[in-house]
């Protein structure tokens, strides 16, 4: 299983008014966001130099910065228009939101040439990432529309939003050094009557 999960609950009956609004509604959450995300760049930093040389995540560099990531995938469901419950302030565990990532603990240890190199390895990851992006932007959009104009989010469009977004969630950790395999497009269906799952299809 990959170590960074994503689901989202779908809820058909969504909020016109808190739609309409929510480019506004978004705004505090992402100024905290955007702190955050300062923070974190400056963690990253020090756990590339940390493996680097320690082939190791400091734990607590490690924990804040899947902090981080819960916060700002929280923000981008609600952002999107995959959920209408408000972010926590915060980038802990919440199992009573809608939108749930779950983030293995860190690795004993990390290949070196893999952190090493990341910026390079990282470029097919960020332009999947980054065309995933556009598709949840255009679904965004059109889930606006058709929220506010008849009080529902169609479950295509649900779909759409969650492919996308677990892919940029996953992209997002693999950038952030929380993991060090390419993040796949979909987890491997469960085996059915002794049937070989097909695999996941990665980058």
């Amino acid at each position: 299983m990959y170590p960074v999960q994503y689901t989202a609950e779908y809820v058909e009956r969504r909020s016109r008014l808190s739609t309409f609004f929510r480019p506004l509604l978004a705004i505090p959450a992402a100024l905290l966001t955007m702190v955050y995300g300062l923070a974190a760049s400056f963690a990253v930093i020090a756990a590339w130099v940390a493996i680097v040389f320690t082939g190791r995540y400091p734990e607590g560099i490690y924990d804040f910065v899947a902090g981080y990531l819960r916060n700002a995938t929280r923000l981008n469901a609600y952002s999107y228009l995959v959920t209408d419950r408000y972010p926590p302030f915060n980038g802990a565990s919440d199992d009573s939101y809608p939108v749930q990532i779950e983030i293995g603990p860190p690795k004993a240890s990390y290949d070196r040439l893999k952190t090493l190199f990341r910026l390079v390895l990282i470029i097919p990851v960020a332009v999947i990432a980054w065309v995933l992006g556009m598709l949840l932007a255009v679904a965004s959009f059109c889930a606006w529309f058709v929220i506010v104009i008849t009080g529902k989010q169609p479950k295509g469009l649900q779909d759409m939003l969650d492919l996308a977004l677990r892919y940029v969630t996953r992209a997002s950790a693999y950038y952030l050094l929380l993991t060090e395999t390419w993040p796949p497009f979909a987890d491997p269906a469960p085996q059915i009557d002794g049937g070989v799952p097909p695999p996941a299809i990665t980058p």
